[in-house]
């Protein structure tokens, strides 16, 4: 879908687009199907090419700022209304299991999951909901999403600047390439999770 490839949200939406796509998907439960992870790196990456207008510091500021701001709407979300999700019918923008999986995430590995889960897509957009469902201590939970804010936004941002600068001037012939190599990489966790559950599941039902 054309209106989801990161080169045409950026050449076409400038630094608004990229802010507000960063800041849904990072806390809205609406942003889950969002380009993260490709679009910060190619931000970064035409930064430094000097394309769309865009200043890497300018770029990484309000990246980080927007990655940071998206969970709390989602920890107030769930903090709030978080019971009432698990009752919820599935729709179009909106499927159980999505809350699930991030559960899952954040009892396996506590307050830490809302930084890993930052290179999760699909996940880090539940996590902060689950983390105000389980009511974690709000102090705590601001610290952790600052750090996984920084590491995340503002990290994968100045990556594909500065293997935009190893690339050079004609870096730009192998930028689909590296933006397909991402987002195979951003979706393997949650296929081999999947995989395992299924594993798992037929190993029980074949069990004598």
């Amino acid at each position: 879908m054309s209106f989801l490839d990161p080169q045409t949200i950026i050449l076409t939406g400038g630094l608004i687009a990229i802010t507000a796509i960063i800041f849904a998907e990072c806390g809205l439960l609406i942003g889950f199907f969002l380009p993260g992870d490709s679009l910060l790196f190619t931000a970064g990456f035409l930064a430094f090419q000097q394309l769309g207008g865009l200043d890497i510091w300018v770029l990484s500021i309000l990246c980080g700022v927007a990655a940071a701001l998206g969970p709390l709407v989602g920890y107030w979300y769930g903090n709030l209304w978080g019971p009432r999700l698990f009752s919820r019918d599935d729709s179009l923008l909106f499927h159980k299991q999505n809350l699930v999986r991030a559960h899952e995430f954040y009892e396996r590995h506590g307050g830490k999951a809302l930084i890993l889960a930052r290179f999760m897509p699909v996940v880090r957009t539940f996590a902060p909901v689950v983390a105000g469902m389980a009511s974690m201590e709000y102090r705590r939970f601001v610290g952790y999403t600052v750090i996984g804010a920084v590491v995340w936004a503002v990290g994968v941002t100045w990556l594909g600047y500065f293997l935009g600068s190893l690339l050079g001037p004609d870096g730009g012939k192998y930028l689909e390439y590296i933006v397909a190599a991402i987002i195979i990489a951003s979706i393997a966790p949650p296929v081999i999770h999947v995989l395992r559950e299924r594993g798992k599941s037929n190993e029980v039902l074949t069990r004598p």
